[in-house]
């Protein structure tokens, strides 16, 4: 193994857990001082067009009312585009609350109530009139799509498609086994438990500390001091524990704005909370239409891929996502052409939801693969071997590791795969049609720039701090554990910092990236602390350690000893006393190695089975069991590990049998804003889930090597499933999510 540990890859249970059973973890606005003030938003009931009245009247005069804000008194704010534009913008126009009569989107905010507790506000709310001047709503993809376009300004260069290798039209002309087809793919909501919000309090002096449901408490402060034009130094962004994000929060939302807009305006703390309505109405994984063309010679080596994807946006800014990509890199192929458009809709502008982009192109592309090995008549997991890439041939690059052919080896030994009847409907359980259905997932392995502070005392204790972000994920954990590791300490040793703006500068928590970068800060930091306790240690006359090096040196048993003998060494005690210090803390700083990227490209690797019964009456699909086995590089801790990618696996349930934000194209509204109307798994839909980690070892994706597992968890499972549905009915359902209409009425795109 590359790495050995005492506490680090031990699945320990999440340090923060007790004060989140036990309701001492205070979230966003769970915090209060008395006479603060709450906010009430009203709500756009028109997808499109201008407010041409606006009547306060009525709410104004409700008891308990302290103000009310529209765009007619809205406080002067930034003006140019570049002060509301947060890390992790998008190009266009960021939204603005408020800043007019025009309305963008279904739920825009048009009014903030602002009164002495929260019913008065919603009270007050409830009896503002507003009447608009409505345009005709395109909110319809499959309408829209003839106007699709490349996106003028990229998001990101490698969002945008690797230039055509080969000739795909003429080699896909010439294959004797090919498929083409259309997926749709319907927009899908975040739904995190925890609600948008945000406690702004004031001080007497202007100071603000503002606790927001963000994925970066740095990112949420900037946006703040830029828009509103405050010192940095007078605002502090908290955001110690966040319930549940899944990307809808890497972005400031409209209530953080209006919060402080408030609380500048009265001078007043002021508390502001989204309802579950409004979670829908903002930042949502956009509808996408697919086609993937697939050619392979008789043995099934693939001759030609081409991938097209068109998925939505906003009006006011140009939202992308890597969806198509994928397919130049899954599997080996020299003749490739991938192609990516937008198309604006009268809605709001989607985000990030787990797994952006790859959740929605790698459906396509593990749905068709699965098309493309009935045609050629071989297994569709043998067929995926055979085209096994040991290169990233959209970069023309090696790959740090990918220990993909274990994923599939430990994967379809653990579910039997073996057992599997190759033809459709061949496989029963009394009334049930029994499926089997397998997909490969990809996610990029990547590090973002990383700080961290270390701090160790003469009694052995060890403080880690960043402004990192912990989303449930277990970020807390893990810091802990490297902390720990770092100075041989049990976890319970180790003091966690995070989620606070003044903390040191780590990028918002996405993309799978804090474990690797905010850890390899900690364990750069770590280091440091080690150089600089070596460095007074060797000042001790006689010192056994006089002649060692940085390298030659560790933390044991609360001494620093040589690695090579522990019985050489000093105590840390002994050490700090000598030198007349009670502590040492040292700046770590991590970051991508650009020497390594620009030849190597890193991701992570998954191989998930699927085994559906549907009821052949009635068409009810029922997923019994899932085997994810997953590539990640090292596991910091199994179970928190484990949960993120059983997180991952339910939501691709959901991906696949039941979630799609419905909109009436009539009004441009969305319908189903609530989890009642919006399908998300529940208890009784999940089964037997099995999660694998095979062994893996990279020592370039990171420096502690980690690749991290947010989102690959989710990406393949909808193609599973809908492949284990084929495998079981023999229907082909190309549009998700796959409901009992649809298995029922047979093969279908719409």
């Amino acid at each position: 193994m590359l790495y050995q540990s005492k506490v680090v890859g031990l699945p320990l249970p999440r340090i923060d857990g007790p004060l989140k059973v036990t309701g001492q973890a205070r979230y966003a606005t769970e915090h209060y001082e008395p006479g603060m003030l709450h906010g009430y938003i009203s709500l756009s009931t028109v997808a499109t067009g201008r407010i041409t009245e606006i009547d306060t009247s009525q709410a104004e005069r409700y008891a308990g009312v302290v103000k009310i804000y529209t765009h007619r008194n809205r406080p002067a704010v930034a003006e140019k585009d570049d002060k509301w534009k947060d890390e992790v913008a998008l190009p266009g126009h960021p939204f603005r609350p408020l800043e007019n009569d025009r309305i963008l989107f279904d739920g825009q905010p048009v009014a903030l109530v602002i009164a002495d507790t929260f019913e008065a506000a919603r009270g007050a709310a409830s009896l503002i009139r507003v009447t608009y001047q409505p345009d005709e709503p395109h909110t319809d993809l499959r309408q829209e799509e003839a106007n699709s376009y490349v996106p003028p300004v990229p998001r990101m260069e490698a969002f945008m498609p690797p230039p055509p290798r080969g000739d795909a039209e003429k080699a896909f002309a010439e294959a004797p086994c090919k498929i083409a087809a259309d997926y749709f793919i319907e927009g899908e909501h975040h739904n995190p438990m925890e609600l948008f919000g945000s406690t702004v309090l004031w001080e007497k002096d202007g100071e603000l500390t503002i606790h927001d449901k963000t994925q970066g408490s740095q990112n949420s402060h900037d946006y703040v001091c830029n828009v509103f034009g405050l010192e940095p130094d007078k605002v502090t962004v908290k955001n110690s524990f966040v319930g549940g994000a899944f990307g809808q929060a890497l972005r400031p939302k409209h209530q953080l704005f209006l919060a402080v807009m408030a609380s500048l305006d009265l001078k007043r703390s002021v508390k502001l909370e989204m309802s579950r309505r409004e979670m829908f109405y903002l930042t949502w994984r956009p509808t996408a239409i697919q086609a993937v063309s697939l050619a392979a010679d008789r043995d099934g080596y693939l001759q030609s891929v081409m991938h097209h994807a068109v998925h939505a946006t906003s009006r006011y800014e140009d939202y992308q996502e890597n969806v198509a990509n994928w397919s130049g890199m899954a599997y080996a192929c020299d003749n490739v052409k991938i192609s990516y458009e937008i198309a604006k809709l009268d809605m709001s502008t989607p985000g990030d939801m787990r797994a952006p982009g790859a959740a929605t192109g790698v459906t396509a592309l593990e749905t068709a693969m699965d098309e493309l090995a009935y045609e050629v008549g071989i297994d569709p997991l043998e067929l995926r071997i055979r085209n096994f890439s040991h290169r990233d041939q959209n970069m023309d690059k090696d790959i740090t590791s990918k220990a993909l052919h274990a994923c599939y080896r430990e994967g379809a030994a653990r579910f039997g795969w073996s057992e599997r009847k190759p033809a459709p409907r061949s496989m029963r359980d009394g009334n049930d049609l029994v499926g089997w259905g397998m997909a490969t997932g990809f996610w990029e392995a990547q590090m973002s720039q990383a700080e961290a502070k270390v701090r160790l005392t003469a009694d052995g204790n060890v403080t880690v701090s960043a402004a990192a972000s912990d989303i449930g994920t277990g970020t807390y954990t893990i810091l802990a554990q490297l902390g720990a590791e770092a100075f041989d300490i049990p976890v319970d040793q180790v003091t966690v910092l995070i989620g606070d703006s003044t903390l040191p500068k780590t990028a918002v928590e996405g993309g799978s990236w804090t474990a690797a970068s905010t850890g390899s800060a900690i364990q750069a930091g770590a280091r440091m602390v080690i150089a600089t306790l070596l460095g007074h240690a060797k000042k001790i006359d006689g010192s056994p350690l006089a002649h060692a090096t940085e390298d030659q040196v560790e933390v044991a048993d609360g001494r620093l000893v040589l690695e090579s003998n522990h019985q050489i060494g000093l105590a840390i005690s002994d050490i700090m006393q000598a030198a007349g210090i009670s502590f040492i803390e040292e700046h770590g700083k991590a970051g991508p190695d650009n020497t390594i990227m620009k030849k190597f490209s890193a991701y992570t690797h998954s191989a998930v089975f699927v085994e559906v019964k549907v009821d052949e009456e009635l068409g009810m699909a029922r997923i019994t069991r899932v085997v994810s086995s997953i590539a990640a590089g090292r596991i910091l801790n199994p179970k928190t590990a484990r949960s993120q990618i059983l997180g991952g696996v339910v939501m691709g349930i959901g991906m696949a049998l039941h979630e799609e934000g419905m909109v009436d194209h009539r009004t441009g509204r969305i319908m189903n804003h609530n989890l009642a109307e919006y399908h998300v798994p529940a208890h009784a839909d999940i089964e037997e889930i099995d999660v694998i980690f095979v062994e893996e070892d990279d020592d370039k994706a990171s420096p502690i090597g980690v690749k991290g597992l947010g989102e690959i968890g989710i990406v393949g499972v909808a193609a599973a499933v809908s492949n284990a549905i084929f495998h079981a009915t023999g229907t082909r359902v190309r549009a998700f999510p796959i409901t009992i209409d649809k298995i029922l009425n047979g093969e279908t795109t719409q």
